[in-house]
């Protein structure tokens, strides 16, 4: 869900396998940390029947999978995302949890011509559709596909998550602000669309906004074992992601918030706060129901 995903899908939306398993980890540390706030999300749904049929679009690890099947226990979901290893760990959680006979993984190209939708009763897309080359025909298909009655939910994400303190670390204040710039201004080349306003395209796709709701998100770090590892693991993706662009001193007090082991380390740290926006749009076709 977060470009937990996409700071470098979250999150499995595009990600080659030669980063999988540090993804991987980003993506099971997002379900953990959002885990309340992913059960209200799915709970919000606006339904009109129970699905029977799901499709989670760009499903990386399973952090939507797991979410809906709570929700929806009864439900059989079919897994698509680009990256084989992720759809591994997927397919792997919902074995050990006695789920494989209601989750199929199916990799493929989310940006390619048969792409295998079905005819789902709903279509969980969370921080995906900004990583492909052309969401509105993305929306058109999924709205093509659909059950009658059935439904479209579009989460996106404003970025990359922050963990620091505006004044942090203490050797150079608003480290943390820089990367994001560099980070958001590498985005814009790659993903067009990420922290875009998705109701326009949703409209010009034929569907209607049913519900929507703009969610701020804020962890404390005290309050979670998880976010420790969830900011560093993060960090770490995120200083790859913008070494070239930062300036010597800041890559330099960036490496030594990242090294686990180091007296910098993130992991010391007692002030960490996750901070992320999420909005989401529950859609349907305008015409076809």
């Amino acid at each position: 869900m977060s470009d937990a995903h996409g700071h470098g899908h979250g999150h499995g939306h595009g990600h080659d396998d030669g980063h999988a398993g540090d993804m991987a980890e980003v993506l099971d540390l997002d379900a953990d940390v959002f885990a309340e706030h992913l059960a209200d999300l799915a709970a919000w749904l606006p339904v009109r029947d129970t699905p029977r049929e799901i499709v989670d679009l760009g499903a990386g690890t399973g952090v939507g999978t797991f979410a809906l099947l709570d929700r929806f226990p009864g439900a059989h979901v079919t897994a698509l995302d680009s990256s084989a290893a992720h759809l591994r760990r997927l397919q792997e959680k919902a074995d050990d949890a006695g789920l494989a006979g209601q989750v199929d993984v199916l990799p493929c190209d989310l940006d390619g011509a048969g792409v295998p939708l079905g005819t789902p009763d709903l279509v969980w897309a969370s921080a995906s559709l900004h990583h492909l080359a052309d969401p509105e025909g993305m929306l058109r298909r999924l709205g093509t596909a659909l059950a009658p009655g059935g439904l479209i939910v579009v989460v996106e994400i404003d970025g990359f998550p922050r963990f620091l303190p505006d004044d942090a670390p203490a050797d150079r204040p608003g480290l943390e602000a820089r990367a994001h710039v560099v980070a958001d201004r590498l985005a814009a080349e790659r993903m067009p669309h990420r922290g875009a306003d998705f109701a326009p395209l949703i409209e010009a796709a034929g569907l209607r906004i049913e519900a929507q709701r703009t969610d701020t998100l804020t962890v404390d770090g005290s309050h979670s074992a998880a976010v420790g590892r969830y900011a560093l693991a993060g960090l770490q993706r995120l200083r790859d992601g913008v070494a070239d662009g930062l300036e010597p001193e800041d890559l330099g007090a960036l490496d030594r918030l990242v090294d686990p082991d180091g007296p910098g380390s993130i992991l010391r740290r007692d002030d960490l706060m996750v901070r992320t926006t999420r909005p989401v749009w529950a859609v349907r076709p305008t015409v076809r129901d």
